[in-house]
């Protein structure tokens, strides 16, 4: 069982005291949420709200994921980075397969991408990206990514991608795993048919073994039940070394926390968040192995 943090709503540069003190600490990633702006006139209604709104304020703040990845991967010597979720079909192809290659250079291949298919329109329509295609433009995007990862000369032909023979430097210094968020079925069929593995929400361990099962029934479908493959989610029953034992034998390989919330001090300054580290990594995660 690994244990990953979250940058979502940490203040910016708190992100970056953050990642040292939980590679410090024994943790095995940090993930990026993503968002490009919140439009003043906002239409798209928000997934799974009574009110169609987000439940953010739009002032909060969604650093670039992979600005943001690059220096943390800096300040840090074995924490992993992925994304919870990247939302690759609002950019352009060549664009993320340049990110994501660089950040991968400079982390020493520390990096997965977690990618889904978003809900805000008004996203695409700024970055020129088509939001209808949004999911058919992923499906593509995943295989194409690979191609142009390769090294070398380099090319990749799809209906919606086209991309002529040409280097794209750096590239990684292995595969890059790519993960798929999503709860939807066409999130979850993305993710067993054509990714390394797939990056649910919040839930209780019951809900979170809908997902589970329904995703190993799935593998087994595209005959993928013995490749490697990683889920990662956030619980929300009471943390214990017991809890993530049985989330273990779920076929959960990753949780996402946020020790400084549940476990708050009064320390000011980035130095607060030092405390709940290290009481996590010492009541759970020494205990789960």
């Amino acid at each position: 069982m690994q244990f990953w943090s979250g940058t979502a709503f940490l203040d910016t540069a708190d992100a970056l005291a953050v990642a040292p003190l939980l590679d410090e600490a024994g943790y095995h990633g940090m993930v990026c949420s993503d968002h490009l702006i919140y439009p003043r006139e906002l239409s798209s209604p928000y997934p799974d709200s009574a009110t169609g709104r987000p439940p953010w304020a739009p002032e909060t703040a969604w650093p670039d994921s992979w600005v943001l990845i690059g220096a943390m991967a800096a300040v840090t010597r074995r924490l992993r980075f992925s994304n919870a979720v990247y939302v690759a079909p609002a950019r352009p192809l060549l664009e993320v397969a340049k990110q994501v290659a660089t950040a991968a250079v400079i982390s020493g291949g520390r990096v997965s991408l977690g990618v889904g298919v978003g809900w805000m329109r008004e996203e695409f329509e700024l970055m020129g990206q088509d939001f209808d295609t949004r999911g058919e433009r992923l499906d593509e995007m995943i295989p194409a990514l690979r191609a142009l990862w390769r090294g070398g000369w380099v090319s990749y032909t799809g209906h919606y991608y086209s991309v002529p023979e040409m280097m794209i430097e750096p590239h990684p210094p292995g595969p890059v795993p790519i993960l798929c968020g999503g709860e939807s079925e066409a999130a979850l069929r993305r993710a067993a048919r054509s990714c390394d593995g797939w990056v649910g929400y919040a839930y209780t361990l019951e809900q979170a073994t809908g997902f589970t099962g329904r995703l190993a029934e799935l593998r087994r479908d595209y005959g993928r039940e013995h490749e490697p493959f990683e889920i990662i989610l956030a619980l929300l029953d009471p943390p214990s070394p017991e809890l993530y034992q049985r989330a273990r034998d779920q076929g959960i390989t990753a949780v996402m926390c946020a020790p400084w919330l549940t476990m708050p001090n009064g320390e000011t300054g980035a130095g607060r968040f030092r405390g709940p580290i290290e009481r996590f990594a010492e009541s759970i995660i020494a205990k789960v192995g």
